[in-house]
């Protein structure tokens, strides 16, 4: 399973994401988006755009297939196969 979580280094939902995610013990790449600059930023807005228009964080990609915008456990959960 491929999970990326798109997150603001000092978003306090994002945080508690991550901490979802690794009490959970899924593997995931991640993305803190407002640190990138320049053209590597650009990209991350918009492949979060693409699973979230509303561009909220945190936004977590299963597998090229499916997204949670925000942190809601239940969903991640069921996305997530837990």
């Amino acid at each position: 399973m491929k999970v990326v979580l798109y997150a603001l280094s000092t978003c306090g939902w994002c945080k508690k994401t991550r901490a979802f995610l690794d009490e959970n013990s899924v593997q995931y790449d991640y993305v803190y988006v407002d640190v990138l600059q320049g053209e590597e930023k650009e990209r991350a807005m918009a492949e979060v755009g693409r699973w979230n228009p509303r561009l909220s964080f945190p936004t977590v990609v299963v597998d090229d297939r499916e997204s949670v915008a925000g942190f809601k456990e239940d969903r991640l959960r069921e996305v997530l196969g837990l």
